[in-house]
């Protein structure tokens, strides 16, 4: 991916600290939207001085349409969109409150749907494009007490199939990995380490993305990559 202009939304999240000094290992321009600015110092913590540099970080807010078209507008190029916004929450379905499942999808499906429409937008121009979604084993495998999770990583599998389908005959593919729990401090903090060796591992997640991302997946489409470590 040298000289590749890569957009990575979540690039400060957990997820983030894996993924991002991958992509910048494989030589590519990074471009980071982000909300907190302590998330950014985190980042800063993982990285050296010289990869840190190679990062443009824009202050965003990826629910509003017209701050991401804007954010990707100002890329000129998108040859990469990674994107790891997402989180989840528990509760029974017949005690969760909507507010919290509008939440849900505003976090895991629509801000997918934003970063994917305005990155496609640019990709379809170039003739050119990398998708990389982050669906869930609860995607496809769902289990009580989290239905607003699955079901909206379940929409987000079925988005980026039809972003895949879409782009039949083009230079341009999309694909989701499909993680179990990830060895992130988030989860490590709310679930506790009794089975965090089996979890997956950020890094591990990374190198499944960063090949979906390279030029050479140019014939997976649509594909749902599980990645369930050994849980």
């Amino acid at each position: 991916m040298k000289g590749q202009r890569v957009l990575i939304t979540g690039g400060t999240g957990g997820l983030g600290l894996g993924v991002v000094p991958a992509i910048l290992a494989q030589g590519a321009e990074l471009t980071i939207p982000y909300q907190k600015e302590s998330e950014v110092e985190r980042l800063k913590h993982h990285l050296s001085a010289t990869e840190f540099s190679k990062i443009r970080f824009v202050a965003a807010n990826l629910l509003n349409e017209a701050v991401v078209e804007q954010l990707i507008d100002d890329m000129g190029r998108v040859d990469v969109l990674i994107h790891l916004v997402g989180g989840f929450a528990m509760g029974k379905t017949h005690e969760y409150a909507y507010e919290a499942w509008k939440q849900d999808f505003d976090l895991n499906l629509h801000t997918t749907f934003l970063a994917c429409k305005h990155s496609l937008r640019k990709m379809l121009e170039q003739g050119y494009g990398r998708i990389v979604t982050v669906g869930s084993r609860g995607a496809v495998q769902p289990v009580g007490q989290l239905a607003s999770y699955g079901a909206s990583k379940a929409a987000v599998v079925a988005l980026t199939k039809a972003i895949a389908d879409e782009t039949k005959g083009t230079n341009i593919t999309a694909n989701c990995v499909l993680p179990s729990v990830i060895d992130t401090p988030a989860n490590r903090e709310a679930m506790g380490t009794t089975e965090a060796d089996r979890w997956v591992k950020p890094e591990s997640l990374a190198q499944v993305i960063c090949f979906l991302a390279s030029e050479a997946a140019q014939d997976l489409r649509g594909a749902t990559i599980p990645v369930y470590g050994s849980i």
